[in-house]
């Protein structure tokens, strides 16, 4: 991918996001050739839109279909987080989903050498806090979830929103035994226990940070990061209300 090209895909991509676009995959042929020019165009988009500012704590998020595949990450449009009950009316999502999941808060800053050298037992042990979060995914592709895989990966994984709940410490749990519930509107409740597809949301940590810092920033404290799916549902519609909970960890509610 020359140089013009990912200027003009990162170009499109940040008016989209500042002004409610959508823009068609169609016409971005063999733009993002793999994983890093995806990166590099996210990095891009995320510091003109001023989401990355030194010193301010971020919020991404990171997660992958099993522990034998890399995993994959994206920073989170600060304006887009809120706490829950959380109204996004305001935003025009396209063909939103909804996933429940957890976030999980890095208490004190990562330098870029902590991260290298981090194991997943020593990434864990820089989380203060953890939370119920629901993703709403959502994307600037005319084509949405049919787009290819690696434009959805410059476009944030098909971000959205996110919406938090209350923090609470961060200790150990039988997360394979984790029963978590889902509803939108007054329609079935989806549930289940266990079902994360890294078995912990902590585990992909060690790869998340040494991501973050790979360009010899920091990461402040206070960024929040959000794991990845337990639950979820596609097709949800504007004015449609959802709820998530976790048991024993709390609820999250959001309006669309």
């Amino acid at each position: 991918m020359n140089s013009k090209a990912k200027q003009d895909l990162a170009l499109a991509l940040r008016q989209a996001w500042s002004q409610s676009l959508r823009i068609s995959a169609a016409d971005w042929p063999d733009c993002v050739p793999n994983g890093e020019a995806a990166y590099a165009i996210q990095q891009s988009v995320a510091q003109g839109l001023g989401w990355l500012e030194p010193g301010r704590p971020q919020y991404w998020k990171s997660g992958g279909a099993s522990r034998q595949v890399s995993l994959t990450h994206a920073p989170l449009s600060p304006t887009g987080v809120r706490q829950s009950p959380a109204d996004f009316s305001d935003l025009q999502l396209t063909s939103p989903g909804i996933e429940a999941e957890i976030a999980l808060r890095i208490g004190s800053e990562v330098t870029p050498e902590q991260a290298a050298g981090l194991s997943i037992e020593g990434a864990r042990d820089l989380v203060d806090a953890m939370t119920v979060s629901v993703e709403l995914v959502s994307s600037r592709w005319q084509e949405a979830g049919a787009a290819p895989a690696l434009l959805r990966q410059a476009d944030f994984l098909s971000h959205g929103a996110l919406a938090l709940g209350d923090w609470q410490p961060f200790k150990p749990r039988d997360w394979w035994a984790q029963a978590c519930e889902l509803r939108v509107n007054d329609g079935p409740v989806l549930r289940g226990v266990g079902g994360h597809t890294l078995d912990d949301p902590a585990w992909g940590l060690s790869a998340w940070l040494r991501h973050v810092t790979r360009e010899g920033r920091s990461l402040p404290a206070g960024s929040v990061v959000t794991t990845g799916a337990w639950l979820s549902q596609a097709g949800l519609q504007p004015g449609d209300r959802a709820s998530v909970g976790f048991a024993g960890l709390g609820s999250v509610t959001v309006q669309l």
